[in-house]
C-alpha cells in the first residue's frame, strides 16, 4: 500500500507541476512577445491539462493496456490501480489549472 500511495501521490504533483509550469512560462513567453500574459496563461493551462495527464502516468497506451488485459484476464486489482493513478493525475493537472485561474483572477 505504501508503494501505491507513493506513486499516486507522485502522478498527482507531476501532473499539477506540469499544469503550473506550463502556464506561467507560458505567461513569461507572453510578456517577451507583447502579449497578455493572463490571456496566454488561462489558455495554455487548459491546453496542456490532458497532456500533463498523459505525462504524470507515463504516457497514454500503456495504462490503457494495463486496465484492458486485467480487466479481461479477471484480474482486477491492477485493473483499479491504474484506475486510481489517473484519478490522482486528472486531480493534480485540475488543482494546478485552478490555481492559475485563481491567481490570475486575482491580479
Amino acid at each position: 500500500m505504501n508503494v501505491f500511495l507513493g506513486k499516486a501521490v507522485l502522478d498527482f504533483f507531476i501532473a499539477f507541476g506540469i499544469v503550473l509550469g506550463g502556464a506561467m512560462l507560458g505567461g513569461i513567453g507572453a510578456v517577451i512577445s507583447l502579449q497578455p500574459p493572463t490571456q496566454t496563461m488561462l489558455d495554455v493551462a487548459g491546453r496542456i491539462k490532458i497532456w500533463a495527464l498523459a505525462a504524470a502516468v507515463g504516457g497514454t497506451i500503456d495504462p490503457m493496456r494495463v486496465i484492458e488485459s486485467n480487466m479481461l484476464g479477471g484480474n482486477l486489482s491492477p485493473a483499479i490501480k491504474q484506475i486510481l493513478y489517473l484519478v490522482f493525475a486528472f486531480l493534480g493537472a485540475h488543482m494546478g489549472s485552478e490555481l492559475v485561474k485563481w491567481v490570475c483572477s486575482r491580479g
